[in-house]
């Protein structure tokens, strides 16, 4: 049985490549892959933002070889930064309380 850490990874992949390659390259995530998975997989993040060119600024963000697609090393940036952005919440939640 794999450990918590192990399934979070395999988890993290597994989203990955549910959404990448609908639409060309199976290694990659396109502009329209990104929006999807974020939309699908970070509904309340996606919804919470007032920018209607935030997929794309996230794009170009994360896209570090300007090819206009976003890789698995690429993504993994995107989730760490979330992540971080996240415990830094929770933990100013609980300093406040």
């Amino acid at each position: 049985m794999p450990s918590q850490l192990e399934g979070a990874m395999d988890a993290l992949i597994a989203v990955f490549y549910n959404y990448s390659g609908s639409d060309g390259d199976n290694l990659k995530l396109n502009k329209g892959e990104l929006k999807e998975l974020l939309s699908i997989e970070l509904t309340d993040f996606l919804q919470s933002q007032k920018d209607p060119m935030l997929v794309e600024k996230i794009m170009n963000d994360l896209d570090s070889n300007k090819d206009n697609e976003v890789d698995f090393n690429e993504f993994v940036v995107l989730v760490a930064a979330l992540t971080v952005a996240c415990n830094d919440l929770f933990q100013e939640q609980k300093k406040n309380k």
